[in-house]
């Protein structure tokens, strides 16, 4: 019997526009290595069977060989170029997915802090439901504001989550949602779980990540990072 396959397309595409640096964010060393690196190794060295890696068009050579190559790296199997916004990119990895795979991780490749504990939580999560997010609950009071930045309202904090990556599917839902944004007007897209709540009527499982499954966005997330990464 073929073994289901579990596949994690991580989005390494970005501009890194906010870390104001010519070098992509995810290209930026975080002590000996790029951030990249540790991002894969995670799930390299995890349960996930297959990586398939979205890049913009000018770093398909860079990434193979500076990254894949140069670390060794044996579960990378596609290196594919991504589209104008995250989810055409997401779209571009889903189309190289197998279709026999059983469950699709979709993650950010500026989070290099995932751990083996969260990917562990997730995958016996997707022994139960067909849609599973990583989040953690918010620490700080939040507000909703009108277009002049008045407050209307402030929601119950318990009930709020910021939500990370991976975001876990399996691969029939996923590939049938995108498909069907690919022939929609949604706009405003922002994540793979809102693809999902728009356009299907499958419910999404929160599980617990990690406060320092961080995304180096920014130039002060950068520097966290360099204290995360001397304590690996």
């Amino acid at each position: 019997m073929k073994k289901e396959k579990n596949v994690a397309i991580i989005l390494a595409g970005g501009k890194g526009k906010r870390m104001h640096t010519k070098v992509p964010k995810q290209y930026l060393k975080l002590g000996e290595y790029p951030v990249l690196y540790y991002t894969i190794k995670a799930f390299e060295e995890s349960f996930i069977d297959d990586i398939i890696l979205v890049v913009g068009k000018e770093e398909i050579a860079y990434c193979q060989k500076e990254i894949v190559e140069k670390y060794n790296f044996h579960k990378i199997k596609k290196i594919v170029v991504g589209g104008k916004e995250r989810y055409h990119s997401v779209y571009e990895g889903l189309k190289m997915v197998e279709r026999d795979t059983k469950n699709v991780y979709i993650h950010d490749g500026a989070r290099p802090f995932i751990d083996q504990d969260v990917l562990n939580r997730v995958k016996k999560q997707m022994e139960q439901v067909e849609a599973c997010v990583v989040g953690m609950p918010v620490k700080d009071t939040i507000k909703v504001v009108n277009q002049e930045s008045v407050v209307e309202k402030t929601p119950d904090r318990s009930l709020l989550w910021q939500i990370q990556t991976p975001q876990v599917f399996s691969y029939k839902l996923i590939i049938k949602a995108y498909e069907r944004l690919m022939i929609s007007d949604q706009k405003g897209i922002t994540d793979d779980a809102m693809v999902v709540e728009t356009l299907t009527d499958t419910p999404i499982k929160l599980v617990k990540g990690s406060y320092k499954n961080i995304k180096i966005t920014t130039p002060e997330d950068l520097k966290v990072g360099q204290v995360f990464a001397e304590n690996l």
